[in-house]
């Protein structure tokens, strides 16, 4: 019997929130051709998908299964992923990776269809032919675009336009209501550290960010850069200034949709701020520049993207690009 919502389902094995966000307009490709519109999306618990998704009409069911860690821990991921797929009774499965084991998985779980773009060993388990190998060295967003048109999936636009429910937003508003606008949000942190802008950097952009502005400064973040936040809130002076680290994830994208500006690292609040249609001007020291979205306005050293490079992007630097910027309010949506 099947027990799945769908017959269809998609599999994105990255860690990050911002890898839902780009990949969310193949998700709605995909479920545009699928039985009944919808599919069945499966991503590790890190990304966040179940609340970013809660209000996306082309997923039935998001469900978490874990894919990293030591090998071993890798292998008996690989056997719980398969039992996984086995109880859902899948007939295709989508894998948005060049990684192996989510092909394998579905293989081994008797799902009869398996596509994916073939670009590794993962050309052994996929039912079609995978994208020609000349396109080894894409993005993995144009490599997932190649893929859409060899299925014959037509693919719209590349803007992720996150869906935020209603409820979400109207908190948000009511929450924030007594400040004054334009809203600038700051993403503070990153995956990595070579992600992150350094400490000293971000005090003398907010400094002057501040002493500029007529409207309010947001800190966004995540928990772990809510002491940050409170620092450079305390050490700088001028507009207000809010400690937004503590909201939840579903909370700050319906921040980001009311913000009329970003700034940050590349991050999973840039990606964030792009799905909500907000200007984001993303700091791209040492990491490839996206491009998947009109809204996002990359900030590289000279020379482009290098090892340790978010040092050598000047507070002045991004305080240039962004000023124009400044007093603008964006459209209500």
């Amino acid at each position: 019997m099947n027990t799945t919502l769908t017959q269809h389902a998609v599999i994105q094995p990255k860690p990050g929130i911002g890898d839902v966000i780009w990949h969310l307009p193949f998700i709605r490709a995909i479920a545009a051709t699928s039985p009944g519109g919808k599919v069945t999306f499966l991503a590790p618990p890190t990304t966040g998908a179940r609340e970013l998704l809660a209000a996306e009409p082309s997923v039935a069911e998001t469900i978490y299964f874990e894919h990293s860690g030591s090998e071993l821990r890798r292998g008996i991921n690989l056997i719980r992923l398969v039992r996984l797929l086995r109880r859902k009774h899948f007939r295709r499965l989508w894998i948005l990776d060049r990684t192996v084991r989510p092909a394998l998985a579905g293989f081994l779980a008797g799902i009869p269809e398996r596509i994916g773009v073939g670009l590794t060993a993962q050309r052994m388990y996929i039912t079609n032919p995978g994208i020609d190998r000349s396109h080894f060295h894409d993005s993995p967003i144009d490599g997932l675009v190649t893929l859409m048109a060899d299925m014959g999936v037509p693919l719209q636009t590349t803007e992720p336009n996150l869906c935020i429910a209603d409820d979400v937003l109207s908190a948000i508003d009511e929450k924030f209501c007594g400040y004054s606008r334009p809203w600038t949000v700051l993403g503070l942190g990153g995956s990595h550290p070579d992600k992150d802008w350094p400490n000293a950097y971000w005090l003398e952009f907010i400094a002057a960010l501040r002493g500029l502005t007529s409207g309010t400064v947001f800190f966004v973040g995540g928990p772990a850069q809510a002491a940050r936040a409170e620092n450079f809130i305390a050490d700088t002076t001028g507009a207000s200034a809010v400690n937004g680290c503590d909201l939840k994830l579903t909370a700050a994208a319906a921040l980001l949709r009311r913000a009329d500006l970003f700034v940050g690292g590349d991050s999973g609040p840039l990606n964030l701020a792009a799905a909500a249609g907000t200007e984001a001007f993303g700091l791209f020291g040492g990491t490839p520049i996206l491009r998947y979205s009109k809204f996002i306005h990359p900030i590289v050293p000279d020379g482009g993207p290098v090892p340790r490079g978010m040092q050598r992007i000047s507070p002045a630097q991004v305080l240039e690009q962004v000023r124009p910027y400044l007093s603008l309010r964006k459209q209500p949506t």
